[in-house]
């Protein structure tokens, strides 16, 4: 196990409402338990969209915006993340962020119980923005656990995250199928999200674990400096590119996957369903067993295997005669899918210094997928058809395939791989007791 760690003077002094908090693999439990917590009131929200849709009398093109507002949101703060993270601390930003989050889907709720199309923006704006600080923090934490712990279990925190979509698209459709206005099904499960977000965020790693050296450049003008550098780093770019060609194999799937099967292969909107079970299930198992790929073969090797496995899946289904070998080529696509992001994240903070600003970076290219891939696909799938735009896509995940080498670890820094606790196994984790206790 690793050594415990102490909190920085500076950093305490700095943040001064920093506390010191639980030992790693009570953090890397906390940190799973965020993840899931995002998944959850992503999914909440997304499945409402039907009756949100009803409330507001949009067309098809409408709600196409009204989904690029929340993606808008996240691009215009994520830039500066890294700075708010050196400002306030990687735990209270998650409780911002988090209460940003939840917030703004709650007012954008009582947009859509109002009909009031600008407040349902407003507060989607909001949300955006606390989502992109909110995703950039808890992978920071996830980075700082898992360079601690010697494991390679980025990939397990980011399956929480899909563990969360799975239960908020549950609750949604129990809510939807009680006919549960939107208003009161989401005041109550994200009050119980922002909740359970506060309590876990006590058991953090303590603020110094995440500024090896701050004697360096300390306080708002190192965090802007260090910022602004991280965008002028090309191996930072480079990883950029490698999550920004993941996001676009993983959100074209989220996006498209289900109307391609059903306008593909004229089938029913359930079959299409599934279909889309089927990849989030083979993505979420490949991030639940990528740590130990990770730590037998490295980053660039699992990556370049991952990378060739979403080529695959993707030419298949997009150009499968039948349905049963679509569904072959779902499964391949979402295995390929699940690590290029939490690997590309792991990458970024390598050097504990380095790591806001980077995540930042890392953060703000891979979210641009989700601006640009949607309308870009749709204008393809007019043309023709859904299946054959997804094929698209090959090019930046070819392109990907060149540069995973840019995510090799930083000469220095520690290998993972090493290390005897496996946090988020019941056997060997440590229980989140008295905070006090770890």
């Amino acid at each position: 196990m690793a050594a415990p760690v102490q909190a920085s003077t500076t950093t305490e002094r700095r943040v001064p409402w920093a506390r010191p908090s639980g030992a790693p693999g009570a953090a890397s439990v906390a940190v799973f338990t965020t993840f899931v917590l995002a998944g959850f009131n992503f999914s909440s929200w997304a499945a409402r969209l039907p009756a949100i849709r009803d409330a507001l009398d949009f067309s098809p093109n409408q709600m196409g915006a009204l989904l690029l507002i929340g993606a808008v949101g996240s691009l215009l703060a994520l830039p500066m993340s890294g700075v708010v993270v050196q400002w306030l601390g990687t735990r209270r930003t998650v409780e911002v962020s988090g209460a940003l989050n939840t917030g703004g889907l709650l007012v954008a709720a009582t947009g859509v119980a109002l009909g009031n199309v600008w407040l349902t923006g407003l507060g989607l704006v909001v949300y955006g923005m606390g989502t992109g600080v909110w995703d950039a923090a808890m992978n920071l934490e996830g980075a700082a656990v898992e360079q601690l712990l010697a494991r390679s279990i980025m990939p397990r925190f980011h399956a929480g995250f899909s563990f969360g979509t799975m239960a908020g698209a549950g609750l949604g459709a129990l809510a939807a199928a009680l006919e549960v206005p939107v208003l009161a099904h989401l005041g109550v499960v994200l009050a119980l999200s922002i909740t359970v977000l506060l309590w876990t965020t006590r058991y953090y790693l303590p603020e110094g674990t995440h500024d090896a050296h701050p004697e360096d450049e300390t306080g708002a003008a190192g965090g802007r400096s260090r910022a602004l550098t991280a965008w002028t780093e090309p191996r930072t770019l480079l990883i950029g590119l490698v999550v920004l060609a993941a996001a676009l194999t993983e959100g074209s799937a989220n996006d498209w996957v289900s109307l391609a099967v059903v306008d593909g292969f004229e089938t029913s909107d359930a079959v299409g369903a599934v279909a889309f079970a089927v990849f989030v299930t083979a993505m979420t198992a490949m991030r639940m067993l990528g740590t130990a790929v990770l730590d037998r073969w490295g980053r660039v090797a699992t990556l370049r295997l991952t990378i060739v496995l979403s080529v695959a899946g993707l030419a298949v289904f997009g150009l499968a005669p039948t349905l049963w070998l679509a569904v072959i080529g779902v499964v391949l696509w979402g295995l390929g899918a699940a690590l290029g992001f939490p690997v590309g994240m792991s990458a970024a903070a390598d050097d504990p210094r380095r790591a806001p600003a980077r995540i930042a970076v890392v953060s703000t290219i891979g979210y641009s997928a989700f601006l640009a891939g949607p309308p870009l696909l749709g204008v393809l799938a007019e043309h023709v058809g859904y299946r054959h735009a997804l094929l698209a896509i090959l090019v930046p995940a070819l392109i990907s395939l060149i540069l995973v080498a840019s995510t090799r670890p930083l000469p220095g820094t520690a290998p993972l791989g090493l290390g005897p606790l496996d946090p988020l196994d019941p056997a060997t984790a440590p229980g989140l007791g008295d905070p006090a206790a770890n």
